[in-house]
This record gives structure tokens, sequence and C-alpha cells, in this order.
């Protein structure tokens, strides 16, 4: 697949490039879950300038210095005497060089060092503070583990904190690039096939990149492709969380397979699991690993913790969850034909809640909002009223503060009942929108 989008991050990157050659060396740390494209990213940006790339393997320290040391040797055509063996040693040398030239030396899964050599991240530290004024090196440092790349340069305990210039985490592409690429990949394509691409990706470049090289552009064929013997995603989400949860995911994994099926509340949760406490689990999975969103209806207070509910927010690990985790059964029975039946059969339900998280997201990214959410008041015990379920998908205030949008999301729109949602337009108005101007809008899978 060609390279797509990432203009201001490329542009970013060379501003500080620029920077570090023309003044003193600076360092970025690019942070983003894996798969997001970090490592393209960067080598797109720092093509036409000397580059070192090292990637640090589980291997031996002495075997990493080695295969590293020829790196240089071949990336700047530059002497790297043989006989060093360790990291500082290895780092000092480069230092070395940069004060005599400008290069880019990118360390790719930065967070491996914690497993080979710890004290590696103090030596550079030292380092960095000694050569950093005398020397015109654009360090760039990249790492997949997101929280363990957070914890070494922004807690205040660790070595590294704030010797980091600038940290840019990225993001999954926007709307508008996923359909520029099904436009060049698949000019035939449809709205559905938009949406099953978003469902399934949430708009994560290498995944993406799987189905355009596997010509899988096609709702059936993205569907027939995931769900199939070889395909890449079925062991994705492990290999994505076990290193990031260590060994006791098993708990976080049992949380995220539960939201994945429907249950949003941490009562419902902890009930599903067997009454065991999670509040300490749900805070993690928010605030130290990001894979969590905790929702309020709109105009809640923050920190209110009535109607709270939890969302996934990674399109694919939902879906993962969802389909392959909590149906690994048929995947070590190699029975993907019956599981991919069982998953078509859900695929307009599922599509459904997915449809809303879309409108969502293309509305912040076209801009023109200040908030963006639900609203739910859904009330328990005694004291219900009629709208004790009321819901509505999408309510957007707009930046002049004076207007809001309400929208129902339908993938048919045959399934529209105008005079429900009115009612439940009105109640919303009467309570929260008095103030404001209100357009109402239906929105199905046609106006995406």
């Amino acid at each position: 697949m060609d390279f797509y989008n990432r203009t201001k991050e490329v542009e970013e990157i060379h501003r500080i490039q620029n920077l570090a050659f023309t003044q003193n060396s600076r360092m970025l740390v690019l942070t983003g879950r894996r798969r997001i494209g970090k490592t393209s990213l960067i080598k797109q940006a720092t093509k036409d300038s000397d580059t070192i790339y090292l990637f640090v393997g589980r291997k031996a320290e002495a075997v990493l210095v080695e295969t590293f040391s020829q790196q240089v040797r071949d990336a700047l055509n530059v002497f790297v005497p043989s006989g060093i063996n360790n990291f500082k040693d290895f780092f000092q040398y480069l230092f070395e060089i940069g004060k005599q030239r400008s290069f880019n030396l990118i360390v790719d899964e930065f967070q491996e060092f914690q497993n080979i050599n710890p004290s590696v991240f103090s030596d550079l530290q030292f380092l960095w503070d000694e050569y950093r004024k005398v020397t015109k090196m654009f360090l760039v440092i990249s790492g997949s583990v997101y929280c363990m790349m957070q914890k070494i340069f922004t807690d205040s305990s660790e070595p590294l904190f704030g010797r980091a210039d600038n940290i840019m985490k990225l993001f999954p592409f926007k709307i508008s690039v996923m359909k520029q690429i099904l436009a060049d990949y698949n000019p035939e394509t449809t709205n559905e096939d938009l949406l099953a691409l978003y469902t399934i990706t949430g708009g994560i470049p290498k995944y993406i990149e799987m189905f355009c090289d596997n010509q899988c552009l096609t709702k059936e064929k993205m569907y027939k492709f995931f769900f199939s013997e070889n395909s890449p995603f079925i062991d994705e989400g492990r290999n994505l969380l076990i290193n990031e949860f260590g060994k006791n995911y098993g708990t976080y994994f049992s949380i995220l397979q539960e939201i994945a099926k429907g249950k949003r509340t941490q009562n419902e949760i902890e009930t599903a699991l067997g009454g065991i406490p999670i509040g300490g689990h749900l805070t993690k999975l928010e605030e130290v690993y990001c894979i969590l969103k905790r929702e309020r209806p709109i105009f809640a207070k923050i920190g209110s913790k009535k109607n709270v509910r939890y969302l996934i927010n990674d399109c694919f690990l939902n879906f993962w969850f969802r389909y392959i985790e909590q149906n690994r059964t048929f995947v070590e029975l190699g029975n993907y034909d019956d599981l991919l039946k069982l998953v078509s059969s859900d695929y307009t339900t599922y599509t459904g809640h997915t449809l809303e998280l879309y409108f969502r997201q293309k509305m912040a990214e076209e801009g023109g909002f200040k908030e963006i959410g639900g609203w739910w008041n859904i009330k328990t015990g005694a004291q219900k009223s009629p709208f004790e379920a009321n819901e509505i998908d999408i309510v957007g205030v707009q930046t002049n503060g004076k207007s809001a949008f309400v929208a129902e999301v339908k993938r048919n729109k045959q399934n529209y009942n105008h005079e429900l949602f009115m009612s439940k337009v009105k109640h919303l108005q009467d309570k929260e929108l008095s103030a404001y101007k209100i357009e109402t809008r239906l929105l199905t899978i046609e106006e995406m």
C-alpha cells in the first residue's frame, strides 16, 4: 500500500530535524499503539538524509551491539571499532560522531531495553545531558508497548523524564483517508464496504494495508479473510495486549470481553464476572493503557458517577474480543466456516452500533462542534419515569454555543420511528437544550 496522509506529522518531524541539524541535537519520542504506522512514518520523513535505524530485539547485549555497529558502518560509511560490546560505549561513540556530522538515529522498540539491560536508560540520560548541546543528532525513539513508553518518558522518577524535546502520539487514519484508500484500491466501493473497513480496522494503517495487499476490500472479502485459517488477525489481540498487561492479563481480558459483548456499566461487568471488584482494573484500562473510554451523558458533570458507561475505544479490539476471543473454541477446532456464519448473522446488529461511532467521528473531523456525545436518562428502582430508557444517539453542541445537532442513527431508515425520536428530543430540550436552536436529523448508511 502507498504511504497515505501524515502530512502534518511529516512536517513536524522535518521542523524538529532542521533544529537538530542546524542548532543542536533534539530528541523526539514517537508513541501510539502497535500497527499505527510509527516506523513507516519516521522512515518516510527521514528518507532523504543520513539515517541509522536500530531495532531493539530481545537478544544478548553484545550480540545487539555488534549488529548495531555494522548498521552504523553501512548507513554512515564510518569506522566503528569491533571492540565495543555494551550499549553505553556504543551510544557514546555515536555521540562522538555527532560532533562532526548530522544524522538521524532511530531506535525502534526502545522499551525492550528494559528486558536486556535497564541501565541503558540512565546511561542514555547521562550521555544526552553531556552531548546534547555539542552534537547535531536527530534522535527518534519509538516503542509499541504504550504504557512502558509513557512511564519511561513521563514518570518523574525515571532517568529520561523531561529529556524528550517533543512527544508525538500517532492516531488512526481519519475517515477521509479511509475513503481515499478505498477509492484508490476499489473504485466500485460501497458504503457497506466502508462501514466494514471502519468496523474491523478503526483506521489502523497496518490492518488496512493487509486488506489492500490481499485485495480484500469488499465487505464479504474482508470478513472471509479475517475469519480464515491463515488470517493474520486471529492472534492479533493477544499479541497486542499480553505485553501491555503482563502475567495478570486474564482479568483484563475478561473485562474487555464482557464490554465487547455489551456489558457497559461497572455493575453489569462485575455481575458477569461473578461479583469480583474491578474498579482498579477499569481505572488502569482507561488511564494507563488507554483502551477504555468512560462515557457520560452529554451535559453530565465531570466526575459524575451517574449513568457512566465504558467503551473500548479501539474498533479493532472491540471486534476482536467480541468475535475471536469470545469464540476461541471455534478457532482451536479450526472451524472457521461456522465462525464466519455466526459473525455474519450478527453483522447488521453489530455494525448498527459502529455506524453511530462513525458519525460521531465524522462530525468531529469535519469540525464546528465543541462537544459531541450521546444522551441517556436511565433510572432504576421505584421512581421510574416514562423516559427511564430515554436515549439519543448523537448530540452535538456547535461552537457558537447557540445551536445543537441531534441525530438518530439507523442502518435502515425503515426502522426509524419519527414520533418516538421527536418525543425524546422534546424531553432533552426541556431538560438541557431550552436555550439552543435544535437541528434534528436521521443518519443512515446512505449518509456516510
